[in-house]
C-alpha cells in the first residue's frame, strides 16, 4: 500500500514534523505489523528521524548545516542552489520505520521530519507500507 503526504513548506530552510500524516497512511492501510517506508522524491529536500519534544534540536541542526554548508560558497552548479542539493545529500531521502499493532515504532522522543533546503516549495512524501 502506498500514499503521498503533499506539503507546502514555508521558508528556504525548514524541518516539518510529518509524524501524524505518516501514522494517517498506516492506519488507512491496516497493516498490524511491517515496515513502512518514507521517501522523499526531490533533490533539495529529504528525511530525518529526531527528537520532536524540544524545538531547539531543529533549530540547531538547521544551524549547523548551514555552517557547515553555506549558501553561496562558490559552488559550480548554476541555479544557486547547490548547498541545498548537499544538505539534502546529507539528511537522505528515506527513513525505514517498524510497525507494530499498527503504529510506528519510534523512540518516546522521536518525530519523523520533513528537510526542506530550497523553499518555499509544494513538496511530496510518498509511504509504503508493507
Amino acid at each position: 500500500m502506498a500514499g503521498t503526504i503533499e506539503i507546502r513548506t514555508g521558508s528556504r530552510s525548514d524541518l516539518v514534523d510529518i509524524t501524524s500524516e505518516i501514522q494517517q497512511e498506516v492506519s488507512r492501510t491496516g497493516v498490524d505489523s511491517g515496515i513502512c517506508v518514507v521517501y522523499v522524491p526531490h533533490t533539495t529536500a529529504g528525511v530525518t528521524i529526531n527528537e520532536g519534544a524540544d524545538p531547539a534540536v531543529c533549530h540547531d541542526i538547521l544551524g549547523k548545516l548551514n555552517q557547515l554548508v553555506p549558501a553561496g560558497a562558490g559552488y559550480r552548479h548554476l541555479e544557486g542552489n547547490a548547498d541545498s542539493h548537499i544538505k539534502a545529500s546529507l539528511m537522505g531521502s528515506s527513513a525505514t520505520i517498524l510497525v507494530e499493532k499498527g503504529r510506528l515504532v519510534l523512540g518516546t522522543w522521536q518525530k519523523v521530519f520533513f528537510c526542506e533546503f530550497d523553499g518555499p516549495r509544494n513538496r511530496k512524501v510518498y509511504v509504503k507500507v508493507m
